[in-house]
């Protein structure tokens, strides 16, 4: 199993941009699809993002598209989540997953989750 640990989160103004970074441990990061998801205050998690072992395809939430990408370097057992055109409503924890499954990353039930990291968008 890996182990997953993010990085990337901060204060950035609306309209800014962001990269979260999701490492992972263990040999055998690229047997795993991987995927974003937040939570923001009072709100519960939403799937944002999700993409295969090999990086050749990726999945969005329909809110997102357009202004997240997501992809993955294998080699450097590291994941990644662009955040460009920022709004305040993006100011969630965000948390990388991974699954043998991509649908489990996308129904939220994924086999590992990292520990979070926080993105903070002021107006």
């Amino acid at each position: 199993q890996v182990q997953l640990l993010e990085s990337g989160g901060g204060l950035e103004q609306a309209g800014g941009s962001l990269r979260l970074s999701c490492a992972a441990s263990g040999r055998t990061f690229s047997s795993y699809a991987v995927g974003w998801l937040r939570q923001a205050p009072g709100k519960e998690r939403e799937f944002l993002a999700a993409i295969i072992r090999g990086g050749g395809s990726a999945y969005y939430e329909d809110s997102v598209k357009g202004r997240f990408t997501i992809s993955r370097d294998n080699a450097k057992n590291t994941a990644y989540l662009q955040l460009n055109s920022l709004k305040p409503e993006d100011t969630a924890v965000y948390s990388c997953a991974a699954d043998l499954k991509l649908h489990n990353i996308v129904i939220g039930d994924p086999e590992v989750w990292g520990q979070g990291t926080l993105v903070n968008v002021s107006s």
